[in-house]
């Protein structure tokens, strides 16, 4: 039997070549190695004001962009999180076994509670639901970004903690990044990873931007004070653009020295531009043919959700009768 991978994105922002490098294309390419299931994770995007229509709407996008990035779903489920009720019934469980000091301490919260002038309980429990998200499907593979680390470590933790209290129930989770590619940084702000939040014009390169912005965005990037690609003293601008050009051309390290250095900054853009453009062609192209079947996606939501239903209504079950709350083993009884 395949062990069972699992992640997920939120249904908000513009979905970017960094989301594309470091989850996307990964996924897409270990997907037929394991039992798969990608999330479109709903309810993680409430922890902050969404606008209802436009959530809607974003998450049968980014469902299109899973199936045009390579996701198949006839091996693959896709599926929304709040269509399986049993994330949030699992969560909750979760919470009631997980010390607060474990969530004051996570990063992410800290952050974005800053952010804000009032924060919802959410998004301090945000990471208990991400838990659940992934040991309810008991999933032994999570793909995640070097910015998941800590909340994937306290998944760790939370089934650690759950199994020495009611014995053996959660299977421990893994994590798997790509070689390269899993950290782009912001075109304007190379120092930054490449955010699909940021509303600046030219911080990053969405998956669905036509080829006239994406060649602005790349021509605008920053680089450095030199004139010229040199891999002694590189800043972290010039670096960026190659890591970019490389993860999408498969280039080893030895051809990219070769073919860029000493060449001219403008000359760089143009190629790194060429590069992404070539690639997100035919990406594209099936974005368009696929959104252009009415119901399809919803289909493929609605198929996904079918499809993984019974895994985590199996794992609720467990979980309610290690704890001894009322399950429907309890009422056949």
């Amino acid at each position: 039997m395949k062990a069972r991978v699992l992640s997920g994105m939120q249904p908000t922002g513009n979905l970017h070549i960094g989301n594309y490098l470091g989850a996307l294309k990964t996924w897409a390419k270990i997907q037929y190695d394991y039992e798969s299931i990608f999330c479109i994770v709903d309810l993680h995007a409430i922890t902050v004001q969404q606008d209802p229509a436009r959530l809607r709407a974003k998450i049968e996008e980014i469902a299109a962009i899973y199936l045009a990035a390579g996701i198949d779903p006839k091996h693959s489920a896709i599926m929304v999180q709040s269509a399986v009720p049993a994330h949030a019934e699992l969560a909750w469980m979760l919470t009631c076994v997980t010390p607060m000091g474990w969530l004051s301490r996570m990063t992410q919260f800290k952050a974005k509670s800053a952010a804000q002038e009032t924060i919802g309980d959410g998004l301090f429990q945000y990471p208990v639901l991400m838990a659940a998200d992934i040991l309810l499907y008991q999933a032994a593979i999570v793909p995640v970004g070097e910015d998941q680390a800590q909340h994937l470590e306290l998944t760790r933790d939370i089934a650690q903690r759950f199994n020495s209290m009611f014995g053996d129930t959660f299977v421990m989770p893994a994590t798997e990044l790509p070689a390269i590619g899993a950290r782009v940084m912001g075109l304007d702000d190379p120092l930054t990873k490449m955010s699909k939040s940021s509303s600046g014009a030219g911080h990053a390169v969405a998956l669905l931007d036509p080829p006239e912005r994406i060649r602005k965005t790349i021509m605008r990037a920053t680089t450095d004070s030199n004139p010229s690609v040199s891999f002694e003293g590189m800043g972290p601008g010039v670096e960026n653009l190659l890591n970019i050009y490389q993860a999408f051309s498969g280039c080893s390290d030895g051809e990219i020295r070769t073919a860029f250095e000493g060449l001219r900054y403008g000359d760089l853009k143009k190629r790194v531009a060429d590069m992404v453009i070539s690639h997100l062609e035919p990406f594209q192209k099936r974005y368009r043919e696929i959104t252009a079947k009415p119901g399809y996606v919803a289909g493929v939501l609605r198929e996904g959700a079918e499809r993984v239903a019974p895994i985590a209504n199996s794992t609720v079950e467990l979980v309610k009768r290690k704890m001894g709350l009322y399950s429907a083993d309890s009422r056949k009884a």
